[in-house]
């Protein structure tokens, strides 16, 4: 099974996905964002795994601070995150065809 998680080694939520992940028994191909953001094209398919629309994917703190209108398109609101990518949240997990916000860390068993 591949199972890819966007993850921060410096957020706490992201941490625990993870070691949830490896306790498993997985070994996660292991995508740190901030240094190598998802294409537009990759965040447009994890938000319809999701069944989210970009503003759920926000984190409003950062957002702010990038200067990020809520209001913008759906393209326009990728195509920021993708440019900005510390205004995502975080970890998400990929895995069989699905996708799962690691808030809590729990919510990704049920995608593995």
């Amino acid at each position: 099974m591949s199972v890819i998680i966007y993850h921060n080694p410096r957020c706490s939520k992201s941490r625990e996905t993870l070691k949830l992940i490896q306790e498993k028994g997985i070994a996660p191909q292991i995508v740190e964002y901030l240094k190598t953001p998802p294409s537009a094209e990759e965040l447009d398919n994890i938000l319809k795994m999701l069944g989210l629309e970009p503003q759920a994917l926000l984190r409003s703190k950062e957002s702010k601070e990038a200067g990020i209108d809520m209001t913008q398109p759906r393209a326009a609101l990728i195509r920021a995150m993708v440019a900005n990518p510390a205004v995502i949240e975080r970890p998400i997990v990929v895995a069989n065809g699905k996708a799962a916000l690691g808030r809590p860390p729990e919510n990704v068993l049920e995608i593995l």
